[in-house]
């Protein structure tokens, strides 16, 4: 009788972990950063239930466009008026679709899982704007892209969630699963310059 083995869960970015690893340094690292939850949410932003999903997620749900707020283990990102995608790395249940919808279920509200939709990367370091900007239309400064700010654009012309984190040059990029190869093979060729001797220049300020 044949051996059955059983099968384990599997990344579709893993074969690249070595790739991103030697790129990384003190000044530019790209790592492949776990979603065990996501789940696409919609509801009335004006009615009860964004309070109490709020108050269960431990972070209110950002009504400001291009935003997104962060929670114990993930983030709630605005995508639309009533649209908002919520990640926890841990998969804590109550970030989950079922525990969700039934908050917001008798408010007309809606929760789907959508877990495998979106691979997460994250861009970090000194150069991390420099590597974005040579993909991305966006003006990444600070300034104008602060902290807690969140865009649906283009990145090496993939689709991205694009999240500016709290921690200065620090990004995190979400690309849909079926374009996640395409997008990290773009990044490490775009990320082939930084890794040279010759490259001392200064980082976009």
């Amino acid at each position: 009788m044949a051996e059955i083995h059983p099968l384990r869960p599997t990344h579709p970015l893993e074969a690249l972990e070595p790739a991103f690893a030697a790129l990384s340094g003190p000044d530019l690292a790209i790592e492949i950063e776990e979603t065990g939850r996501a789940t696409d949410l919609r509801l009335d932003p004006g009615g009860p239930a964004r309070h109490v999903v709020g108050t269960v997620l431990g972070a209110p749900l950002p009504t400001r466009a291009n935003s997104f707020t962060a929670t114990e283990d993930g983030e709630i990102a605005w995508l639309g008026p009533d649209e908002w995608l919520v990640t926890s790395r841990h998969s804590r249940p109550h970030a989950g679709e079922e525990s969700l919808r039934a908050l917001v279920v008798e408010h007309g509200g809606a929760a789907v899982d959508v877990t495998g939709q979106r691979v997460a990367l994250r861009i970090r370091g000194r150069l991390a704007r420099e590597l974005l900007a040579l993909g991305c239309a966006l003006d990444l400064h600070p300034q104008t892209f602060p902290a807690g700010s969140s865009a649906q654009t283009l990145l090496g012309q993939a689709g991205v969630l694009l999240l500016a984190l709290g921690h200065g040059d620090d990004y995190l990029v979400h690309v849909r699963s079926s374009f996640a190869g395409y997008l990290a093979d773009w990044l490490l060729d775009a990320a082939t310059e930084f890794r040279t001797p010759a490259r001392t220049g200064p980082a976009v300020h």
